[in-house]
């Protein structure tokens, strides 16, 4: 099996390619070019194919060079300058046939360079090629990003989107709350049930707690060990709380059994600390971990399968 074998199926079946031209007459050109199999869209600007893609994530961008106002090396740096566009591919379009600029569009952080002169085989060809690398590429982050054994996001995804939401949070002056959940006496369950009952676990309440999370920029991942973290941007102490009672419950609802556990019921328990709070820009992050660290000991310390919150 090849790498390109295992890509996933994408939620739009057609890949998106934006046109960026000054000249409609060259824009109509390459829509007949493209005009079977992608979902076509088209910018007369720079300025334009750059709001375009705060909205809307092509897939590959042909980009014209000479354009008034912004020309296509400004605009390519800038899309390479920003996290949420740095990744999409951007092919040059241009008349001339000369080195130097062709430097400068790699230079700016273009995938290819094509002169308008080639054929629509070449063009398609090369389009191609660079969607089936994106593709490859996107798959190999993801990977990167997902625990193994769980299937959730792993630490690093973690890290990155704690970031991520804690300085959009500042920014538009919303709380955030951060949930630490950990499965209680879990080395006793691996004690009892073998390491790989211990894996089955920690699969299935990932699962559960991931289900109850109906937010898109929600996200649980595994922190380590048996212990989890769910990230809950623009949501204040009320809400998290009730959150995380309902993770509390639905891990209770498996009914996994749990042989050397002390709460009763007999059956798996996670224990759940949470803290609260509206982030100031500059302001480090470390406290909102360490609160919720610290909540999730006293969580512990009064007796497990409990939540503890904190706003601060």
């Amino acid at each position: 099996m090849t790498l390109t074998d295992t890509l996933p199926e994408p939620v739009n079946p057609l890949p998106r390619l934006l046109l960026v031209d000054d000249q409609p007459v060259q824009i109509h050109l390459l829509f007949q070019i493209f005009q079977t199999g992608y979902e076509l869209f088209s910018a007369t600007s720079g300025a334009a194919a750059l709001s375009f893609c705060q909205t809307q994530l092509p897939d590959l961008i042909l980009l014209d060079v000479m354009m008034p106002g912004m020309d296509g090396y400004a605009v390519c740096r800038q899309l390479k300058s920003s996290p949420r566009t740095s990744d999409i591919p951007v092919i040059f379009v241009t008349a001339h046939n000369d080195t130097a600029e062709e430097e400068a569009g790699l230079a700016a952080g273009a995938v290819d360079f094509i002169a308008r002169s080639a054929s629509a085989n070449i063009m398609r060809a090369r389009v191609k090629t660079h969607l089936t690398l994106k593709y490859q590429a996107d798959l190999l982050r993801t990977h990167a990003l997902v625990d193994g054994l769980t299937g959730v996001a792993n630490r690093r995804q973690f890290d990155l989107a704690l970031e991520a939401e804690w300085r959009r949070c500042a920014r538009l002056g919303q709380p955030m709350a951060l949930i630490m959940i950990d499965i209680d006496f879990f080395k006793q369950y691996n004690d009892t049930y073998g390491h790989q009952g211990g894996d089955t676990c920690l699969v299935e309440v990932a699962t559960c707690l991931k289900a109850c999370l109906s937010r898109s920029h929600d996200l649980l991942a595994r922190y380590g060990g048996e212990e989890f973290a769910c990230i809950l941007p623009e949501t204040g102490l009320e809400g998290a709380i009730a959150k995380a009672e309902a993770l509390l419950h639905a891990v209770l609802a498996l009914a996994i059994p749990h042989q050397k556990t002390t709460l009763p019921g007999g059956v798996v328990s996670v224990s759940l600390g949470v803290a609260v709070t509206t982030p100031l820009t500059g302001e480090e992050l470390a406290g909102l971990i360490q609160g919720a660290d610290r909540q999730l000991y006293a969580a512990k310390q009064a007796g497990r399968g409990q939540v503890k919150a904190l706003e601060y």
